[in-house]
């Protein structure tokens, strides 16, 4: 795609930024994509013009026609990525390269334009910068990056839109589940699948949340924290839950995750996960597993943990599974040796208080 490549960024300041006082009583406790910082990032798109127009703004509302194209046909990619406070005081971003190729492969998916990753990388180190001082400073705290993108041409038709907006915005978060870390129940839904063979369950687009959102009220009504997915063909292998991976420990420290077919999303997480269990000695399979081999699995004790892993919530342990039929619990519920040292492990490196083997750590300040 043209244009993008080389852009320098208008700085415009937030005339009117929130106080000290008052954003220091937001981050006190800050929960999870409550509260926004001062500005965002905005980058336009038009056929035969490529990028332009890149912008660091005062956050504010976007002007959108009741005709854009999103509104209609759902053209729509964003992503997820967190900044942290190091040790030293500077700042820095995990993986955010790989966030920028997911993003180009979800663009790609959706018939959009795939934003240069020079200009995905450069969009994140300017809104960390200008809104430093709203990066929580407790352990569990992070700044959360949103770039995301949507269709924003003015018509009705069935076709890739023409002009298209790109945007960062910003939310200091806490823990993603309110209360804190700890195993979740997750309901396995009889009656809802996420994606299947051919359709976008690889991308990070709007859709698949939106169409996992009747499962996931299903999993609250049954007293479960999150819901989880089997595949569309078959109805009996684990895919996913509704926004996380999701792994297994064996009884001889073999990890066990579902393979990237194309139906679930190839999560960041899930792939330091695998490199950090790699490094730590751990076998790791990527095959399917049945709910049947995790129902009995854990009962014999053959599968000894199980846990998710995403951005948001980094590793979270299952506790209880649920299903129309049964109900059982993971060893003894709890949070497991294997996952507890991987999640200690990952936040380590992510903050900067261990050792880096991978150069994941980006830093920007």
């Amino acid at each position: 795609m043209s244009g993008g490549d080389n852009l320098d960024f208008e700085i415009r300041p937030n005339p009117a930024p929130v106080g000290d006082a008052e954003r220091a009583a937001l981050l006190a406790n800050p929960g999870f994509g409550r509260i926004f910082t001062d500005h965002m990032v905005t980058v336009r798109y038009a056929d035969g013009k490529g990028w332009y127009e890149p912008r660091v703004e005062a956050r504010a509302p976007i002007p959108m026609d009741p005709a854009a194209a999103v509104l209609h046909y759902a053209q729509e990619i964003f992503e997820g990525l967190k900044a942290y406070t190091l040790p030293d005081s500077g700042v820095a971003m995990f993986r955010p390269d790989a966030n920028a190729a997911r993003f180009a492969e979800s663009a790609q998916r959706m018939a959009m334009p795939q934003l240069p990753v020079e200009t995905f990388l450069r969009s994140l180190h300017e809104i960390i910068k200008i809104d430093r001082q709203w990066i929580p400073q407790s352990d569990e705290g992070s700044l959360y990056l949103r770039p995301f993108a949507y269709a924003s041409e003015v018509f009705l038709g069935v076709r890739p839109a023409m002009e298209y907006l790109y945007l960062v915005i910003a939310s200091p978060v806490g823990p993603y589940f309110s209360g804190g870390v700890k195993p979740v129940s997750v309901w396995v839904t009889p009656d809802y699948t996420r994606a299947a063979p051919g359709g976008t369950g690889a991308a990070k687009c709007g859709g698949n949340y939106a169409a996992g959102l009747s499962a996931q009220a299903e999993a609250i009504e049954n007293g479960c924290d999150q819901v989880v997915y089997l595949d569309a063909v078959e109805r009996k292998y684990i895919d996913e839950l509704g926004g996380m991976n999701v792994f297994f420990v064996l009884d001889d420290g073999t990890l066990v995750t579902p393979p990237l077919t194309g139906t679930i999303l190839p999560g960041i997480t899930r792939d330091s996960v695998i490199k950090l269990a790699g490094r730590a000695g751990h076998k790791v399979e990527e095959r399917p597993v049945s709910l049947e081999e995790w129902r009995t699995g854990a009962a014999s004790g053959k599968i000894r943990e199980a846990f998710a892993c995403g951005t948001a919530a980094v590793i979270t342990p299952i506790g209880t599974v649920k299903s129309a039929d049964s109900q059982f619990t993971v060893a003894d519920g709890g949070t497991g040796e294997v996952t507890a040292a991987l999640r200690k492990q990952l936040v380590d490196i992510q903050r900067g208080r261990a050792e880096d083997p991978f150069g994941w750590v980006h830093r920007v300040i």
